[in-house]
């Protein structure tokens, strides 16, 4: 498969869980509004930095109020972590590669798109944003099916899932730093009914709510922490999506599991072993916003790994220049 078919498809699908996730974000932080009186406001900011678009944001927008941190997030071209952007990007990857994805896949990523910009275009659309926003979330779901469906489990398949699930644990982790160190309003709550409230707001934030309170019932924040960390089972849970983006990357390479030749299978092996033998306790010692800062690092690298296997230009040796050989 040539570099540049493979990256189109691996940002298409990267972009469209990037898409998804901000949706999350922003629709979960409505639920809390209803829940919280007086502090619209401070609600917004950590939506901004989860993207770790803060400094742009407050360079051009300034004040985080609803308005300002909803039009950046959704529609604002100029962001490129906007749903809007998101999306744009992910139609052009999806155009570029209409020889590998299947035609429902890509009347879906554009039907997808044009939805999206025709609710830039409405004026009144924030008196339905619960709605717009579980569409969003539901045109993706509907993609990733489309996906699974219609295109043939190969090679460019296993680039779609490696973006997407590297794209996904990379989101649960912020939503869980942000709950835990920024959304929390002082230590008198911890433990509070609000406190409750939000951690309830975490696990909707990943569609986990259902599936946990199944598991383990009573809320608590070390049982949402461990199995939106560690569970093995839920697919939204990070250890689930590296798993199943280590497979992916070793069904591209050919590499068998276990062993590595590129980079990037050695990063995330090593990232997958040390979440295998992980346990709560390890993790809150460590300091549960430190654990998860060091986990997005290493996803970073991971990322940057396979673009330099991947994707990233090599010249040919026969191009390079013959070392310049220095009399002794």
């Amino acid at each position: 498969m040539l570099s540049r078919v493979a990256e189109s498809v691996y940002w298409m699908s990267r972009y469209v869980e990037r898409a998804e996730n901000v949706a999350r974000f922003i629709d979960v932080n409505f639920q809390l509004m209803l829940d919280e009186a007086g502090g619209e406001d401070r609600q917004w900011q950590p939506l901004v930095n989860t993207t770790g678009d803060h400094e742009d944001f407050n360079k051009r927008y300034g004040t985080a109020t609803q308005e300002n941190v909803i039009k950046f997030l959704t529609f604002d071209t100029a962001n490129p972590n906007s749903i809007l952007s998101c999306l744009r990007q992910a139609r052009e990857n999806a155009r570029t590669v209409r020889e590998i994805i299947s035609s429902e896949m890509w009347l879906q990523i554009n039907k997808f798109f044009l939805t999206v910009t025709s609710a830039a275009d409405n004026s009144d659309w924030l008196d339905s944003a619960n709605e717009f926003f579980t569409e969003v979330k539901e045109a993706s779901h509907l993609f990733a099916g489309i996906t699974s469906a219609t295109m043939a489990h190969n090679e460019a398949w296993h680039f779609c899932r490696l973006g997407k699930m590297l794209e996904r644990a990379d989101k649960t982790s912020r939503m869980l730093d942000v709950k835990y160190y920024i959304l929390l309003r002082s230590a008198d709550d911890v433990g509070s009914p609000f406190d409750d409230i939000q951690w309830a707001a975490v696990l909707r934030s990943a569609s986990a709510f259902e599936m946990y309170r199944k598991r383990h019932g009573r809320i608590s924040p070390k049982g949402v922490v461990e199995f939106l960390i560690l569970d093995r089972e839920f697919p939204r849970a990070i250890q689930f999506c590296l798993v199943a983006a280590r497979d992916s990357l070793h069904a591209i390479s050919g590499t068998p599991l276990g062993t590595f030749r590129y980079q990037p299978e050695k990063l995330l092996g090593q990232l997958c072993s040390d979440l295998s033998f992980a346990s709560l306790e390890e993790i809150i010692a460590q300091g549960l916003h430190e654990y998860l800062d060091d986990l997005q690092t290493k996803v970073n690298a991971v990322g940057a790994g396979i673009f330099e296997t991947f994707f990233a230009f090599k010249t040919p040796q026969s191009q390079k220049k013959p070392a310049r050989v220095v009399a002794q």
